[in-house]
C-alpha cells in the first residue's frame, strides 16, 4: 500500500511538471502592428489579428508631427472598412496619454483599410493605414501572423512612451545636392557703416560725463558723450577761440547793420557795404561752426547714431590732440566674418553660395540663410605676411554674435552631384566607426553602422549603410543607445497597457 502511494506522488510531480512545463512554453498571443503617417500625426497600432465576427483590440499611439508629442485629448474615430462594409468606434478622449484603446468586430473578410478621423480643438484630421487584412477563422489569422518576421539581432526596444518623455524625431535621409566644404574659422567684425570711431575735432582736456562713456553703454543719436577743453592751455585754447569767434561775429554784425542803414542816405558807398557784408559773412561761418562743436566750456563730443560704445579709447583728464580717435560706437546688428582658408580650395571659393555658422559660446548653429547673410568676396591672391586666402561674409546679427570673437564656419560650395545626407544628431560613434538607428517600428530600432563622407555643420552625407527609404531616428539616437545598454525587452512581445 506505501508502494502504491509512493508511486502515486511521484506520477502526480511529473504530472504537475509537465503542465508547467506545457505553461512555459505555451506561444505568446500574436499580434499585428501598423504604422503610418500624415502631415499631422505617426500612428503606431497594435492589434489582435482581424477575425470576422469576433471582436478585437487595437492599441494606437497617436503622436503629433513633427514634434512627435503624445496626443493627449481630443476625439478619435476609428472605421474598418472592407469592401465597402463599415465598423467604427468613436473615444472621446485617450485611454492613456497618447493611447487609445479600440475594440472592432469585423463583419467581412477580405482586405481593407482603417481609417482614423481626429476632431482636436474644432479642427478635422484624417489618417489611412492600407491593406489592412481580415481574416475568416483565427487559426487562418494566427498563421498568417506568425508568418510576419520581426527582426531581433541588434534591435533595441524603445516604447513610445519613452519617446514621449524626450525630444524625439524620426525621418527619411535626404537626397540633395552636397557639394564640397570647407571647414574654417572666421573672426566677428563689426560691418563697415555699422560702427563709427568719434574723433576728437580739436585738441584739449578730455572731461567724461558721469556714467555716459561706458563699454556696452547704450546711446542715442546726437547725444553728449563728453567734452575736451583746451581751458588753461597755452597755445590752441579752443574756449579763448570761441570767445574770439563770438566777439567778431557780434562786432561784424553790428557793424553790417549800422552800414545797411547809413546806405539808405548814401552816407556810405556801396563798397563799404559789401565790405561789412563780407566781414559779417565770414565771421558768422566762423562762429556757426565753432558754435556747432564748442561752446564756453570746451568741444561737446556727440554719438554719431544709436547703439552703444563698443570701446573707449582715452581715459577722464587726458590731452588730446585734433583728429584722434577717442571712442566707437557701433550698433551690432551687421556684422562681418572674415574667415581664411588655405590655397589649395583657391579653385573652389567663387562657387561658394552658402554657409554654416556655429558660435563657440552657446553651440549654436545657423545657416547663412537664416541670419540673412551673404558671401561679399573672396581673396584671390596671397601676400607674404598671410599664405591664406580671405572669403568675407555678412550677416545679420540674430543670435549671440559677439564682435571681435570667433566663430566655427562651414563654407559649403554649389555642386550638381546628389548625396544621401542625414542630421549630424542621428549619427552616432563608437571608437570610430559610425552607426544611426533605423527604424523597424515605432517601437523598435536596429543598429546599422554607416560609413560617411563630409559634413556641412548640420547634416552628413551617407555613403554606405542606409538608403533614403530607410527612415532612421534623427532626435534622441543617444536615448536608444542608452537604451540598448539596459537591457532590451521582448522585440516580439507585444503591450500590456
Amino acid at each position: 500500500m506505501k508502494n502504491k502511494i509512493f508511486l502515486f506522488a511521484i506520477l502526480a510531480s511529473l504530472f504537475a511538471s509537465c503542465n508547467k512545463k506545457q505553461e512555459e512554453t505555451k506561444p505568446e498571443e500574436v499580434k499585428i502592428q501598423f504604422t503610418a503617417y500624415s502631415p499631422e500625426f505617426e500612428v503606431f497600432a497594435e492589434a489582435d489579428p482581424f477575425v470576422m465576427n469576433q471582436t478585437g483590440g487595437i492599441l494606437s499611439h497617436f503622436s503629433h508631427l513633427p514634434s512627435f508629442l503624445a496626443l493627449e485629448k481630443g476625439s478619435v474615430t476609428i472605421r474598418l472598412i472592407v469592401d465597402g462594409n463599415e465598423v467604427s468606434q468613436v473615444l472621446e478622449q485617450p485611454t492613456r496619454k497618447g493611447i487609445y484603446k479600440f475594440e472592432l468586430k469585423p463583419l467581412t473578410k477580405g482586405t481593407g483599410k482603417i481609417m482614423y478621423d481626429f476632431k482636436i480643438e474644432n479642427k478635422s484630421y484624417q489618417l489611412e493605414i492600407p491593406n489592412v487584412v481580415v481574416y475568416a477563422t483565427a487559426e487562418e489569422a494566427n498563421e498568417a501572423a506568425a508568418k510576419v518576421v520581426i527582426p531581433g539581432t541588434n534591435t533595441t526596444v524603445f516604447t513610445k512612451e519613452q519617446s514621449w518623455k524626450i525630444d524625439f524625431a524620426t525621418d527619411y535621409p535626404k537626397l540633395e545636392p552636397f557639394g564640397q566644404v570647407i571647414k574654417t574659422t572666421a573672426q566677428v567684425q563689426s560691418a563697415p557703416g555699422d560702427e563709427v570711431i568719434v574723433s576728437a575735432k580739436a585738441a584739449g582736456v578730455v572731461q567724461l560725463s558721469a556714467n555716459n562713456v561706458l563699454e556696452g553703454k547704450s546711446v542715442s543719436s546726437g547725444q553728449t558723450l563728453f567734452s575736451i577743453t583746451s581751458n588753461g592751455l597755452a597755445g590752441n585754447n579752443t574756449v579763448v577761440q570761441f570767445a574770439e569767434a563770438k566777439n567778431n561775429f557780434e562786432k561784424a554784425e553790428a557793424d553790417y547793420d549800422r552800414a545797411k542803414e547809413l546806405a539808405k542816405d548814401k552816407i556810405v558807398s556801396d563798397k563799404e557795404l559789401l565790405n561789412a557784408k563780407n566781414l559779417y559773412d565770414n565771421a558768422k561761418a566762423v562762429y556757426s561752426n565753432m558754435n556747432k562743436n564748442f561752446s564756453s566750456s570746451g568741444q561737446s563730443v556727440k554719438s554719431p547714431m544709436n547703439g552703444f560704445v563698443k570701446q573707449v579709447f582715452i581715459q577722464n583728464g587726458q590731452s588730446v590732440e585734433a583728429g584722434q580717435a577717442v571712442v566707437s560706437v557701433s550698433q551690432n546688428k551687421t556684422l562681418l566674418l572674415r574667415a581664411e582658408v588655405q590655397q589649395k580650395y583657391a579653385s573652389i571659393l567663387g562657387s561658394i553660395h552658402s554657409a554654416t555658422i556655429r558660435t563657440l559660446n552657446d553651440n549654436q548653429t545657423y545657416t547663412l540663410e537664416q541670419l540673412n547673410g551673404k558671401v561679399l568676396s573672396y581673396g584671390k591672391t596671397a601676400n607674404s605676411d598671410n599664405y591664406m586666402l580671405p572669403v568675407n561674409l555678412q550677416i545679420d546679427n540674430k543670435g549671440s554674435f559677439v564682435s571681435g570673437g570667433f566663430v566655427e564656419i562651414y563654407l559649403k560650395s554649389m555642386t550638381n552631384s546628389q548625396a544621401l545626407t542625414i542630421p549630424n544628431p542621428a549619427l552616432l560613434e563608437e571608437q570610430g566607426v559610425y552607426y544611426v538607428y533605423v527604424q523597424v517600428n515605432p517601437e523598435l530600432f536596429e543598429k546599422r553602422e554607416v560609413k560617411i563622407g563630409g559634413t556641412d555643420g548640420l547634416n552628413t552625407e551617407i555613403l554606405q549603410g542606409i538608403t533614403e527609404k530607410d527612415r532612421i531616428a534623427t532626435k534622441g539616437a543617444m536615448m536608444i543607445k542608452l537604451a540598448q545598454a539596459t537591457g532590451n525587452l521582448d522585440a516580439h512581445s507585444g503591450h500590456n497597457h
